[in-house]
């Protein structure tokens, strides 16, 4: 069944088959998105209020025998968005008050939509609405792994007393494996996100001169990413010794001859994130900028040419650790080279000493080598990738060489 609804749904971002699969080995009968980026992963539906503040309650029940019962359960003031958005799921349960008026013709399938939903029954409260789902789904007297990233205190215990026969159990940790390896339209869509924030670098470098502030230089660069139908998120410009705060915030620090420019940027793309990073020099680059540089360049593109399936994230990291430091920078340090990529920054693989993962075909990754010291500047290459049965591909129009702008 999973198969027949991936075909009638070609751009569904949940990949169905490994949900099964991980279910199975949990021995789930169903799991349930609370969180804003796994309710969208799992159905296509995009709850606004979810994404701009923290406590609105959105859930997508998913049954692990039986996905063509799965469910949305919505808010009744957010209706509006879930009839005009590609939701794969079907099913419908609202909860809540909301006012629309109706004028006396309707004036497109739109409107007629959105009427049906209003025309549900009121469930109450968003529990209450999701025991029902639950109940809807045959899985009342089953094990439920339940999203507890998106909840409120007092939620779990409460659903428990809804439905008092079922087995509840995290279902966080669930979503980021079966996230990990991504949907055909999943990749296309962070192909085109980390291309975009490319692109936008080097909108951004071709502004570089004398005088110019790091908040300028951000507003080249989120411009470009505006126009190219990406929304900015992740925005670390900094010049200088500023290059070297990792979490810089672009202001009105001023560029001069020699300054680092290091940008660590990203944006999101139908819900999809980039995350990269290219460094800059303002005129005539240092030896010590450039044998810094070329380490970590050197520790990145040794640790691509080992990435395949069935390699270990802890062997990734510790090549990409060991190369750098032959490289020239012999006292790097790093907790982790990379992490995987997708409707979060931050997915599986986690490339560190100890990450029990292994790397599988389909999964998405920023492979990264950053070097920060304080008082001097900040370096980093940061490249993403999606994993193919014989290695990977990159998702780079560049690769990641030293930037020196005319």
């Amino acid at each position: 069944m999973a198969k027949l609804l991936q075909s009638r749904h070609s751009r569904k971002l949940v990949n169905l088959d490994r949900l099964e699969a991980v279910l199975g080995v949990e021995n789930v009968d169903a799991l349930v998105a609370s969180s804003p980026e796994n309710v969208t992963y799992a159905s296509g539906y995009w709850a606004l209020s979810q994404w701009i503040r923290r406590g609105p309650q959105t859930y997508v029940v998913i049954p692990r025998k039986g996905p063509e019962r799965s469910t949305v359960v919505a808010s009744t003031a957010l209706l509006d968005l879930l009839a005009d958005q590609n939701v794969w799921v079907s099913n419908v349960r609202r909860f809540g008050y909301f006012q629309m008026d109706r004028a006396e013709r309707l004036r497109s399938g739109l409107d007629k939509k959105l009427l049906s939903f209003f025309g549900l029954p009121d469930d109450g409260t968003p529990l209450e609405a999701l025991a029902k789902a639950l109940i809807d789904a045959g899985v009342a007297r089953g094990r439920i792994a339940l999203d507890e990233l998106g909840l409120l205190p007092g939620n779990w215990e409460r659903l428990q007393d809804l439905l008092p026969n079922a087995t509840l159990v995290p279902g966080y940790g669930l979503f980021r494996k079966i996230r990990a390896i991504k949907t055909t339209e999943e990749i296309n869509r962070l192909r085109y996100s980390a291309q975009v924030a490319e692109q936008s670098i080097q909108v951004a470098v071709a502004e570089a001169r004398t005088d110019i502030t790091e908040i300028e230089m951000a507003r080249a660069f989120h411009r470009k990413t505006v126009e190219s139908d990406c929304q900015p998120v992740l925005g670390c410009i900094g010049f200088g010794a500023r290059s070297a705060m990792p979490n810089v915030q672009p202001s009105d620090a001023r560029l001069v001859d020699g300054d680092i420019i290091r940008f660590d940027v990203g944006g999101r793309f139908k819900h999809y994130r980039s995350d990269i990073a290219r460094i800059a020099v303002f005129g005539e680059p240092s030896a010590k900028i450039k044998l810094y540089h070329r380490a970590l360049h050197r520790g990145v593109q040794a640790a691509l040419e080992m990435i395949k399936p069935g390699v270990k994230a802890a062997d990734v990291f510790a090549r990409a650790v060991d190369v750098t430091r032959k490289e020239g920078i012999t006292h790097f340090l790093r907790s982790h080279v990379g992490h995987g990529i997708g409707i979060d920054g931050y997915d599986l693989p986690d490339l560190t000493p100890i990450s029990p993962d292994l790397i599988e075909e389909g999964m998405v990754m920023c492979v990264e080598a950053p070097y920060y010291e304080t008082g001097w500047g900040g370096l980093q290459v940061e490249d993403t990738v999606v994993v193919h049965a014989d290695g990977i591909e990159t998702f780079m129009t560049t690769d990641g060489s030293l930037m020196v702008p005319p």
